[in-house]
């Protein structure tokens, strides 16, 4: 005897059938879509491209106008290091002794000999 749990590999497929039948029909009696109303839609989802668009680009000039202001500000330092780096040079040639040529030499040596024994 069979159990009214136990429905047959039939029942089931003629169940599921009549599902599918259903939905096809909830599906196809479904009013069509106003034309005005699509329309309507569309210019909605076109419009709301357009901005998200003009949002990327904006933010896009943004990004690229922090960049070029990144580097105008690194050349900037770049710059300023160099300058100072010229003028310490500049500054630490002018403190070093200059180079004595050989006649210059041998005259401060004597020098330093004459006085030695001017002390003596």
């Amino acid at each position: 005897m069979k159990s009214y749990k136990d429905p047959s590999f039939q029942d089931r497929v003629g169940t599921a059938a009549q599902a599918k039948q259903k939905a096809l029909d909830r599906l196809k009696a479904k009013p069509p879509v106003d034309e005005s109303v699509l329309a309507e839609r569309r210019a909605r989802a076109e419009a709301k491209e357009a901005a998200e668009a003009a949002k990327r680009a904006a933010k896009l000039e943004a990004k690229r106008q922090a960049e070029a202001e990144k580097a105008a500000a690194e050349a900037e330092r770049i710059a300023r290091e160099a300058a100072e780096a010229e003028a310490a040079a500049a500054a630490a040639a002018a403190a070093a002794p200059k180079k004595l040529t050989d006649a210059e030499k041998k005259a401060a040596r004597d020098a330093r000999y004459a006085a030695r024994k001017g002390r003596k």
